[in-house]
């Protein structure tokens, strides 16, 4: 599985936690292992300028998503087809924000951000509430095995 990360925000961030966790969830997801992923962490600046030139919202926000192949997750019986699941951009200054709001810290808000965008990539949304439902609990799902595979480590 091919997982790269680009720390452009100028914060300090532990990226081997948001690689594990990446790697982690592919594999729940039963996403092919030669699939491939990009994690970019941005400023401020440049992530209010992502959202306005694809969402068309202003300012910055936490984590967006920007799929390539259009890859879904697989079942029991099959694994996704190999491809580029695509990008999830993260702005850690928005997510140290969101922490202190949510009583956690930053690397489990950045964690949270990156199991979102990453359901994002594999096509579910919450846009409806049946849809975001299914999509909150499955990334509950995801973190909650992520931490206990995590305290095992």
């Amino acid at each position: 599985m091919s997982i790269e990360i680009n720390n452009e925000s100028g914060i300090e961030v532990d990226e081997s936690a948001l690689q594990r966790l990446a790697a982690y969830e592919l594999d729940f997801l039963r996403v092919h292992p030669d699939a491939e992923l990009a994690i970019l962490l941005v400023d401020e600046a440049a992530m209010e300028q992502l959202h306005v030139q694809w969402m068309d919202e202003p300012g910055p926000t936490d984590v967006l998503s920007f799929p390539m192949d259009e890859l879904r997750p697989g079942n029991e019986d099959e694994i996704t087809p190999p491809g580029l699941l695509g990008d999830i951009v993260l702005c850690p200054q928005v997510a140290i924000e969101q922490a202190k709001s949510a009583g956690h810290s930053v690397l489990d808000e950045l964690l949270l951000l990156t199991a979102h965008g990453l359901l994002h990539l594999l096509g579910f949304d919450h846009t409806e509430p049946e849809d975001e439902k299914e999509m909150f609990a499955l990334q509950r799902d995801i973190l909650v095995g992520f931490t206990l595979a995590e305290r095992r480590r």
